[in-house]
């Protein structure tokens, strides 16, 4: 097993939990900021690592003072030589309406991280620009685009479906700004 110090990366320190995770039964994924982060290479730094599990609490705890992490009073797991923190904020698997039924693994030295798809990402961050008019994550939408292969064919029927086409369209529009600045 790998071990955490200052150097280990938001990716890697993902890549350890999810493998200890995994080795005990439990499947759990990232989502979040942290993604962005992995998919944008830092364009967006989160210092937060959101993992979506369905599995009983006390075993996911277990694991991770098993890794040298301590909970807080709340969520929050925070091991002493990371900048990182972990927390597991819910069991949705869910983007918006819609469920999540892909996953991208990425291999790391440290282990395999399982993780959003870049485009359900994007279908994340764009739900909260839908629904709580976050303009962070429209930007973060459009850099994980950007920076990744993203379907398109499939975030605009599902921004019919969170009754987002308008914004669906808002977003078109700073992804186009957003490739025309970076040709230049």
């Amino acid at each position: 097993m790998s071990t955490i110090s200052e150097k280990t990366t938001i990716a890697e320190l993902g890549a350890i939990v999810s493998e200890a995770l995994r080795k005990v039964g439990i499947d759990a994924f990232l989502s979040g900021g942290a993604v962005v982060s992995i998919y944008t290479n830092n364009r967006y730094e989160s210092f937060d690592l959101d993992f979506v599990s369905l599995a009983d609490r006390s075993k996911i705890k277990k694991v991770m003072e098993d890794l040298g992490f301590n909970q807080d009073r709340s969520r929050l797991f925070i091991h002493p030589k990371s900048k990182f923190f972990v927390e597991f904020p819910g069991s949705a698997i869910r983007v918006g309406e819609s469920l999540i039924t892909e996953f991208n693994q990425i291999k790391l030295k440290s282990g395999t991280l399982k993780l959003l798809t870049p485009t359900d990402c994007v279908k994340d961050r764009l739900a909260a620009f839908y629904h709580w008019n976050d303009r962070q994550g429209l930007d973060q939408a459009v850099w994980v685009t950007l920076a990744q292969p993203v379907d398109l064919k499939d975030v605009k029927p599902w921004s019919k479906i969170e009754g987002a086409l308008q914004k669906y369209e808002e977003f078109l529009k700073a992804l186009k700004a957003a490739s025309i600045t970076k040709r230049k």
